[in-house]
């Protein structure tokens, strides 16, 4: 794409001129894309329950680490019993006895197949997995604020650009209705001058319509209604030089191929733990306990107990239940390589679908400047050679609708051409704060997983709820 010497290219300089049409004189602008990419980045609701999602995964790894401590379990009983004897020189003693025991067990695993480390190492990968996903959500996320932000600046351009059109039609009919009562045009034109400017009318109303659902929208995404907004740029240079570079960097970084991948790891290690109930286990067990029994006519039993038990024991054989979970185990795993392999190839597909679209839109919005321009020259000429009654009123009028279709394309395609280098840099995995350096700062899931990780008590979250 050709550039002027300012460094400003020509799809930029006259969406920008457009853009500024919209504006109030007295208007400043005052939001850009970026600030809204960080509001939503910040509030979007959506963005925020995934960060719970995830910070809800983190504590599946110290509930695995739970294997490896021990447990600890206090007992209280207490209550009445009624006591009848019948002694040997035939009498009878009766009484109710009050008896209480108190107790405490200690137990602690030191083997149980591997299942307590295999534990471990499958929560930690699903974290891993599910921050990937939330970093696959937060590209959504921002590329629906993407495309809402466009979307509100096109229509606002568009409805301007609509009531400039019914302005001029207005305009020529008016023209037309006096040449009409000066006897040089006939009653037919002014019909279509009329017709001309209700179609207009008509398509002002259609254009603030879209601009209405596209504000709501806005504020749906980005968490509050727009106000003036500021022209939006393209990404070119955070993307990738060549399709084929995409497409690499797609099936390597972005984050829905590397969440199927940590899912792969997941499954294989679902096999050791399901193998892992065949095999031993050990425990130790240790425990004190004091009862008592207290009546005053039958007088007083106490004991005190204490000890130490190791257990040993070895599966045999269940019923076949441990060999299915291995063998169900094993097939997901399979399910999930093949998984992995259909998100490589959607995520190629995406890159070399969003490449395609990008450099297909750089050249629409050069086809549409260059339509815009000779149609603005035609429409000129077309209304010189009218003056000179070389042309007729639906000429003008043909030749006006030609430049707001015009506009209209240009508008779009520089719509267009944002949200396809948007919609690039996310088919490779970089559409986040760090990339676009965003005025916010980052989410890092990492935070509250290593504030909760070796936790061994505690019923409130880091954030104090």
């Amino acid at each position: 794409m050709t550039r002027h010497r300012s460094g400003v290219s020509p799809a930029l300089a006259t969406w920008t001129a457009l853009a500024l049409c919209c504006a109030l004189p007295s208007a400043a602008w005052a939001e850009a894309l970026p600030e809204a990419l960080a509001k939503a980045y910040q509030t979007n609701p959506q963005l925020n329950a995934e960060r719970a999602r995830q910070r809800a995964t983190d504590e599946n790894v110290p509930q695995a680490l739970a294997g490896y401590r021990p447990q600890i379990v206090a007992s209280l009983s207490a209550g009445l019993q009624s006591v009848r004897n019948l002694l040997p020189d035939n009498t009878i003693q009766t009484g109710n006895l009050k008896p209480w025991i108190i107790g405490v067990t200690v137990t602690q695993t030191l083997f149980n197949g591997f299942r307590t480390a295999n534990n471990v190492r499958a929560a930690e990968l699903q974290v891993q997995s599910g921050r990937e996903a939330l970093r696959n959500v937060g590209q959504g996320v921002l590329l629906d604020a993407v495309t809402a932000y466009t979307n509100v600046l096109a229509n606002q351009s568009l409805v301007e650009a609509q009531r400039s059109n019914v302005a001029f039609l207005r305009e020529t009919l008016s023209v037309t209705q006096r040449r009409l009562n000066a006897g040089d045009v006939t009653p037919t034109d002014s019909a279509q001058a009329e017709a001309r400017l209700n179609r207009g009318l008509a398509d002002l109303n259609a254009a603030e319509v879209a601009l209405a659902i596209s504000q709501a929208t806005y504020a749906q995404v980005i968490g509050n209604a727009p106000s003036q907004l500021r022209v939006a740029e393209a990404v070119d240079r955070y993307l990738p030089k060549s399709r084929e570079d995409a497409m690499t960097m797609a099936i390597r970084q972005h984050p829905a191929v590397m969440a199927a991948g940590f899912d792969v790891d997941v499954a294989s290690t679902n096999i050791r733990i399901a193998e892992g109930t065949l095999l031993p286990s050990a425990t130790i067990q240790g425990s004190a306990s004091k009862s008592r029994n207290n009546d005053p006519t039958l007088g007083t039993f106490a004991e005190d107990q204490a000890s130490i038990v190791a257990n040993i024991t070895a599966p045999i054989y269940d019923g076949g239940q441990a060999a299915a979970q291995t063998r169900q185990a094993k097939e997901i795993t399979a399910q999930s390589r093949l998984v992995l392999d259909q998100v490589r190839n959607q995520a190629r597909t995406a890159a070399v679908s969003a490449w395609v679209a990008n450099e297909g839109a750089k050249i629409t919005v050069s086809a549409s400047e260059s339509e815009v321009k000779a149609a603005t020259v035609a429409l000129q000429g077309v209304q010189r050679e009218a003056a000179g009654g070389q042309r007729t009123t639906v000429d003008v009028l043909n030749s006006q609708a030609d430049l707001i279709q015009a506009k209209a394309r240009l508008i779009g395609a520089n719509r267009d051409r944002v949200i396809a280098s948007y919609t690039l840099l996310s088919a490779i995995g970089h559409l986040d704060v760090k990339t676009l350096s965003l005025n916010t700062p980052d989410y890092l899931p990492e935070v509250h997983y290593h504030q909760v990780r070796d936790a061994w008590h505690g019923l409130r979250t880091p954030s104090g709820q």
